[in-house]
């Protein structure tokens, strides 16, 4: 292993009413960008979906007199981050849990999984980026298990062949974002998953929610029906690396109202930041919220005894745990679900204490990313900016 991965996805809508834009990413403290998310369509076309956000919005210092045709919006703007910072890579999430209603059709049949992986190809050269992750949520079936793997296996070809044709010294990435659910990952074939990605992003976050039947921590490292430990346990047992899984965490935090605590009932999931019951971190802890630790499941939530609202969420202690924790269990490091609703503040950014959990900057996987792309259809990414 040549070193830790810290990650974070940067969502398209966030530079709208979340106001959060590229220029407010952390790229000296992460080494990979997922974009969420590009869509596919029933005939397997993978595809951007909102064009504005993505590659037209001009910033101020943007010129709308550029001949040709040429890259802005998101892309840009993470094109040039990337410039500034030689090791961070960007790879186009695919799917997400809206998106990924056509990926049972088409990975079931060659022709569309040709189409998915031709089309996804041209973005990554088109848009100059360093991989593909995909995100589908999730297979239902042995069968849908069995075509997973047919499509990371044809994937895997097309990237290989796209850095031979190249001659690039780095491959490109292909990773993908996996369930710690257990009917979920109990259903794939891990063992031939495994050598076909960079690395597996356990979506290690959701254990408890709107859908549970008592308030219970979202995030835990370990007890309960559902942990990180647990999940990678499952994993390891299937023969997928240590150094191969990311460990997932989240940047909010889940409400329970009218509860007596943790393992009690509820009634009520909040008003959130952007969705009932879902607040960014940055906005936690709450008016009277009083913050726990639970040191031995590794979790921490806040509580008013006024209100009886509880948000289980981490904290800068539990992400550092979890760093620390997964430095000793050989893990390839930590990823977070979304930049946007993290602490600008440096003392109390979730990214920062898992970057200083890690080792710091210099602990971070330092292979560099992809500059070079002379077959895109932007001008301006032809030209390297």
């Amino acid at each position: 292993m040549s070193g830790f991965v810290l990650s974070g996805y940067f969502v398209s809508w966030g530079v709208y009413d979340r106001n959060y834009h590229v220029q407010n990413v952390p790229g000296d403290q992460l080494n990979h960008i997922l974009y969420a998310f590009g869509n596919v369509r029933e005939n397997g076309e993978v595809f951007l979906t909102d064009a504005w956000a993505d590659t037209d919005k001009h910033y101020e210092d943007d010129s709308w007199n550029e001949t040709g045709k040429n890259l802005y919006g998101n892309f840009k703007r993470l094109a040039l981050l990337k410039r500034q910072q030689r090791t961070l890579k960007v790879s186009l999430s695919i799917g997400g849990w809206t998106y990924s209603t056509n990926f049972s059709a088409v990975a079931a049949d060659p022709a569309k999984r040709a189409v998915f992986v031709q089309s996804a190809m041209k973005l990554l050269d088109n848009l100059g980026l360093d991989g593909l992750d995909i995100d589908w949520e999730y297979p239902k079936t042995d069968c849908d298990a069995r075509n997973y793997v047919t499509l990371l296996q044809e994937l895997r070809g097309a990237l290989s062949h796209y850095q031979g044709e190249k001659g690039d010294p780095q491959p490109y990435l292909l990773t993908c974002a996996m369930p710690c659910g257990e009917d979920n990952y109990r259903r794939l074939c891990l063992r031939e998953m495994a050598p076909l990605v960079d690395w597996l992003y356990l979506m290690a976050y959701d254990f408890a929610g709107s859908w549970s039947n008592h308030a219970n921590h979202q995030a835990n490292l370990f007890g309960g029906e559902l942990s990180v430990c647990k999940a990678v346990d499952y994993y390891l047992s299937q023969d997928v690396p240590a150094h191969k899984m990311v460990v997932g965490c989240p940047l909010y935090g889940r409400c329970f109202q009218n509860t007596q605590g943790i393992g009690h009932s509820y009634h009520g999931i909040g008003k959130g930041s952007w969705e009932e019951g879902v607040y960014d971190y940055k906005q936690l802890p709450l008016p009277g919220g009083q913050i726990h630790t639970d040191t031995h499941q590794v979790a921490s939530y806040t509580y008013d005894p006024a209100t009886r609202e509880l948000i289980t969420y981490d904290t800068t202690d539990v992400i550092q745990r979890k760093a620390h924790w997964c430095r000793e269990r050989g893990l390839r490091g930590l990823m977070f679900w979304e930049l946007s609703a993290d602490h600008c503040d440096s003392s109390r950014s979730l990214v920062t204490a898992a970057c200083n959990g890690l080792g710091g900057p210099a602990a971070l996987e330092q292979t560099e990313n992809h500059l070079f792309f002379p077959t895109s259809e932007y001008e301006n990414v032809r030209n390297g900016f």
